[in-house]
């Protein structure tokens, strides 16, 4: 993956823009970890409190240091309000170059997450010069599983991540090219 090219600092889809994450999200972004059922469905969660989400916070920031891409803070064009997370990640020991997502709860249900994840995985692919990308999603998060298989992801097989059992659903750039100009067509 070519980490030497002048990557995108944000992406925008029709009713999203994707920007980077900073410190300004964290309100909004402790207000969306504190709901245990958002937290639950988090192969990467550490707890609710304000302070493993300023962990969290601080993590998705660091990686975009580090790696150059991270998750993407997520925000209504309409309206300016936070609505979640979503993008590239590729934490050490994480199996692949993964997209993820998490929404605030008061989002859900209006088609974000997939409208959110369709734009990282084109990211990904187009971006980063992924060759192949993955999630890894916790067994019972139904709601993710349906998003990950709306923007093309397929069961790749069961796994442990982080002590936890865990689903690696995934799409490699040749399905994901053959499924956009079958679209285009």
């Amino acid at each position: 993956m070519a980490h030497n090219r002048r990557m995108r600092t944000q992406v925008e889809t029709k009713r999203l823009l994707l920007r980077p994450l900073t410190g300004d999200d964290f309100d909004d972004y402790a207000a969306m970890l504190a709901d245990p059922e958002v937290a639950a469905g988090l192969a990467e969660s550490t707890g609710t409190s304000a302070a493993d989400a300023w962990r969290s916070l601080a993590t998705f920031i660091g990686h975009r240091h580090i790696r150059g891409y991270s998750h993407f803070a997520l925000v209504e064009k309409d309206t300016g309000r936070f609505v979640g997370r979503a993008g590239p990640w590729q934490p050490h020991g994480f199996p692949g170059l993964g997209v993820g997502w998490c929404l605030d709860r008061r989002f859900w249900g209006r088609g974000y997450a997939t409208e959110a994840a369709h734009a990282a995985v084109r990211y990904c692919f187009t971006d980063l010069g992924a060759t192949e990308i993955v999630s890894v999603i916790l067994p019972g998060n139904e709601r993710s599983a349906t998003v990950a298989e709306r923007v093309g992801h397929r069961f790749l097989r069961e796994l442990t991540y982080r002590g936890q059992q865990a689903r690696l659903y995934g799409q490699s750039a040749d399905e994901w090219r053959a499924r956009e100009n079958s679209a285009t067509v």
